[in-house]
């Protein structure tokens, strides 16, 4: 399966990286302060550029001591002294896990002494290196951008991230060092056998599980959490296939991550989820869904993954003959937006239903897989238009013409109408419950499209 590159901005405080961030992404995602140490956490979203999806992670300014004492930077942010070691090691750590490193420097106050030390930290990486000399807001002053090519690192790239200068110039340089991960199928890969990622929030027992299914102690155990760190892949075979189990370190809302490597693990584990066929969100019986929870499915729905949910613990939870439907129920209401969702509980810790797990997840996969027929899938949507008339704009009412599955992996439906335009979200996911209620894509989600008739798109 093809994996996102990872794009790493490093640089001193106070350059611009969090501003470059905001314009690669195209919104006002990280903190902007004109006091360094501001970014005291990294961020990571979504890039595109030319067809090619990377992630993007901005790192907090990477501060350098004189040999004197003295910084050749402006003073911190109130507080961020504290913050100096951490924000290095995730900043160092965000390059070591990268396929291209943007070094971002000041293009109007030149070389300092910290951009070389800086530099000759990353030389030993043998990766793409991009200067990105900021703050270049005129095209006269480019070539105050030449003198960075005296740090040895590789192509300098005039820039200005507030106003967009040179911006489309420098990711050209950058896809094209990476565009070769984004595309690469290697053999293994081909092999499309079942692929699990075990994801979740911190100490909800991800690595139990993992233990549990492999009956080794592959994974280090412990009740602290955070202890996986990265995404770590081990091969099983159940009922004669082949199945590979992705465990991953814990995800935390964003906001609540330390900073630190447990930063990187986040982009860690999201890579794993784009790895994966089906994820298995653990949730922790005894705290329930949380905010946290939300938002891990919503990652791995914003993928295109199936997912089962799985509640862990479920042994130490008081129990009569109403708690396990309390449970569902509440858990349903949390995760409303995915109700094809299935619900299992066990214990990795005893061991207890513990076969439900992979017996669910691979009934998931198989679902992933399942096509209609063309002239069935017809009839269910003239049994829903009959059912309930498609939306009117003005006088003009959308009609359905035809409607065929394009792909499975995820299951994709084309439907042609009139005018695209009229299609209300309402009516889309009416649509999808219609073709669930006889075909119910157990754990995976569907994606419908609409094409106007006539239209290329």
């Amino acid at each position: 399966m093809k994996r996102k590159p990872i794009v790493a901005l490093v640089g001193r405080p106070n350059v611009g990286k969090s501003s470059l961030f905001n314009r690669i992404v195209g919104e006002r995602m990280a903190v902007i302060h004109d006091m360094p140490g501001t970014t005291r956490d990294r961020l990571q979203a979504i890039g595109n550029w030319n067809g090619v999806n990377f992630h993007i992670v901005d790192t907090g300014g990477i501060e350098v001591y004189q040999p004197k004492g003295v910084r050749d930077t402006a003073p911190l942010a109130e507080g961020s002294i504290d913050f100096v070691d951490q924000i290095k090691s995730q900043a160092m750590q965000a390059v070591q896990e990268a396929d291209a490193i943007i070094f971002v420097v000041d293009g109007q106050q030149g070389v300092t002494a910290a951009d070389e030390t800086i530099a000759e930290e990353l030389r030993p990486t043998n990766k793409p290196i991009f200067i990105a000399a900021n703050k270049i807001d005129e095209e006269r002053k480019i070539p105050d951008a030449f003198e960075f090519y005296g740090l040895g690192l590789g192509e300098v790239i005039a820039v200005s991230a507030i106003h967009g200068l040179g911006v489309g110039d420098l990711l050209d340089e950058v896809v094209a060092a990476v565009r070769h991960i984004a595309d690469d199928t290697d053999d293994e890969d081909d092999d499309e056998h079942l692929k699990i990622a075990i994801v979740g929030r911190p100490n909800a027992g991800k690595s139990t599980l993992l233990n549990r299914l492999t009956g080794e102690e592959r994974m280090i155990v412990s009740p602290i959490a955070g202890t996986t760190r990265d995404a770590i892949d081990t091969d099983i075979t159940w009922h004669g296939e082949r199945i590979t189990l992705i465990d991953t370190a814990g995800i935390r809302r964003r906001g609540r991550i330390e900073p630190g490597v447990e930063k990187f693990s986040v982009v860690r584990a999201m890579q794993a989820i784009e790895r994966a066929h089906v994820a298995i969100l653990v949730i922790d019986a005894e705290q329930g869904v949380t905010e946290q929870d939300e938002h891990i499915a919503g990652y791995v729905i914003e993928e295109f993954k199936s997912i089962v949910i799985a509640i862990n613990k479920w042994d130490a939870v008081e129990k009569d003959s109403y708690t396990m439907n309390q449970f569902i129920a509440t858990v349903r209401e949390r995760l409303h937006f995915i109700p094809y969702a299935p619900i299992i509980f066990f214990s990795a810790l005893t061991g207890q239903r513990i076969h439900t797990v992979l017996e669910t997840a691979h009934r998931v996969y198989q679902a992933r897989f399942a096509r209609i027929a063309t002239s069935e899938l017809n009839q269910i949507v003239r049994n829903a238009v009959e059912k309930h008339a498609p939306p009117t704009k003005g006088i003009k009412r959308l009609k359905i013409f035809y409607a065929t599955q394009v792909r499975t992996d995820p299951p994709i439906f084309l439907m042609h109408v009139n005018d695209k335009s009229i299609v209300h979200f309402s009516y889309e996911r009416y649509l999808e419950n219609q073709i669930r209620a006889q075909y119910p894509f157990e754990g995976t989600p569907i994606r419908i499209s609409f094409r106007q008739r006539g239209s290329d798109l």
